[in-house]
C-alpha cells in the first residue's frame, strides 16, 4: 500500500517507510531539541561547579579549572572536548555535530559561534556537511567571532572580535575581518599564563 503523501523531493512512501524512516527520526529530533532546551536552562544556575557537573553528565569532556559561562548553548555535547583552564564566554554557541576540540588556557569571549556543520550550497539537495574544528592552547577568540566547520586554529592565535574564520589560522597569528585574514603576530612566543578567576554570576 502506498502512502498518499510524498516528501519534498517527490518520493512516495509506504506506511512502514513513513513510520520508521520519517516519524521515529522526527520524534527523536524533537526529543533532542527538548533536552537541549532543558540543558540551556540549567546553564543559568549561578554556580560554576554545578554547571560543570551538568555539562560533564551530558557528555562534554571538560578539563579541570575550565568553565562555560551562563547562557552557553551546544548541539550534541558528546563531541565537544575542552582542555584545562579554559573559559568559554556568555552565550557562546558550540555545534557538536562533528568533533570540536578546544585546548588548554584558551579564552573564548561572549557570543562566539563555533560550527562543525554547514550546508553545501552547490548541491541539489542543500545537504549538510560535517568537519571537525580544532582550537589550540592559549588561543583568544574575541566577542561575536564565527568559526566555521573544518577550521584549525593554532596555539596562541588571536581572532579579532566579529571576525569570520573560514580557513586555518597558524600559531601565533592575529586574524580579523570578514573573511578573516592575518593582521599581525603575537609578540610573545612562550605561553605560560593562566586565565583569571571566574565570577559567580558569569
Amino acid at each position: 500500500m502506498q502512502f498518499p503523501l510524498k516528501d519534498k523531493h517527490g518520493h512516495s512512501y509506504t506506511w512502514s517507510e513513513a513510520f520508521f524512516g520519517k516519524a521515529i527520526p522526527r520524534l527523536e529530533s524533537y526529543l533532542l531539541d527538548f533536552l537541549l532546551l532543558c540543558l540551556h536552562v540549567t546553564t543559568y544556575i549561578p554556580s560554576h561547579t554545578l554547571r560543570n557537573a551538568v555539562w560533564r553528565s551530558v557528555g562534554v569532556k571538560l578539563g579541570s579549572r575550565s568553565t562555560l559561562h551562563t547562557g552557553v548553548r551546544v548541539y550534541d555535547p558528546r563531541n565537544i572536548r575542552v582542555g584545562e583552564g579554559t573559559i568559554i564566554g556568555y552565550r557562546t554557541f558550540i555545534d557538536g555535530r562533528d568533533k570540536v576540540i578546544i585546548g588548554n588556557h584558551t579564552d573564548i569571549a561572549s557570543e562566539v559561534m563555533i560550527y562543525s556543520s554547514e550546508h553545501d550550497i552547490s548541491s541539489s539537495d542543500f545537504h549538510a556537511t560535517l568537519a571537525p574544528v580544532k582550537i589550540g592552547d592559549y588561543v583568544f577568540i574575541g566577542p561575536r567571532a564565527i568559526i566555521l566547520a573544518g577550521v584549525t586554529i593554532g596555539t596562541g592565535a588571536v581572532v579579532a572580535a566579529g571576525a569570520v574564520v573560514t580557513k586555518d589560522v597558524p600559531a601565533g597569528t592575529i586574524v580579523g575581518g570578514v573573511p578573516a585574514k592575518p593582521i599581525g603576530e603575537r609578540k610573545i612566543k612562550n605561553y605560560n599564563y593562566r586565565l583569571g578567576r571566574f565570577k559567580l554570576f558569569q
